[in-house]
């Protein structure tokens, strides 16, 4: 396998992992035999467990999701918000979230990280759609982005990821409504 293979099965191996036996009962052992490797190729990646895990899962929460620009506050609204529910659903996130947000409560270095991922992405989604639509017209002046990013968002991860509920066909469209309202935006 070339190095570059490695490193992704390796990453893959952490993720799947995490899904599986959780943040507490993960072992680099483990992770090197899922990523068919030694435990060797891993720890001339990363000295421990905690960084290797930090590093792959920030690694993810910080992807940008495609920002849209639609022209329309409302249909990147609708836009951002099935593409975040979507991950949010995903079968191995769905399992790695909540035991990690667990971990976060104990382990501050956990908690820091994953809120310092979280937190480049919610700047940037309100700094490209909370700010075009505010451009444009469609939110007031002064909306802040940062409460705008918590009234799109704040809500899936809540029923997702929190409390685990799943969501109706029509919720997006019902979430997106209250949003648009909350914020005044205007058609």
């Amino acid at each position: 396998m070339l190095r570059g293979d490695i490193t992704k099965a390796i990453r893959n191996a952490v993720m799947h992992e995490l899904a599986e036996v959780g943040y507490g009962r993960l072992s680099i052992e483990a992770v090197a035999r899922r990523a068919g490797v030694g435990k060797t190729a891993v720890y001339r990646r990363w000295s421990n467990k905690l960084e290797m895990v930090l590093e792959i899962v920030s690694g993810v929460a910080e992807r940008s999701v495609p920002m849209p620009d639609t022209g329309s506050f409302a249909t990147d609204l609708q836009l951002v918000t099935f593409i975040v529910s979507k991950a949010l659903q995903h079968r191995i996130a769905s399992q790695i979230i909540p035991d990690l947000m667990a971990e976060a409560a104990r382990n501050p270095k956990i908690a820091e990280t994953l809120q310092r991922a979280l937190r480049t992405h919610q700047l940037a989604v309100g700094e490209k759609i909370v700010g075009q639509a505010v451009e444009r017209g469609e939110l007031p002046a002064g909306t802040d982005p940062d409460i705008a990013v918590d009234l799109m968002l704040g809500p899936l991860y809540w029923r997702l990821a929190v409390a685990r509920t799943p969501i109706d066909d029509d919720y997006l469209e019902k979430l997106a409504a209250a949003v648009l309202r909350a914020l005044g935006a205007k058609a």
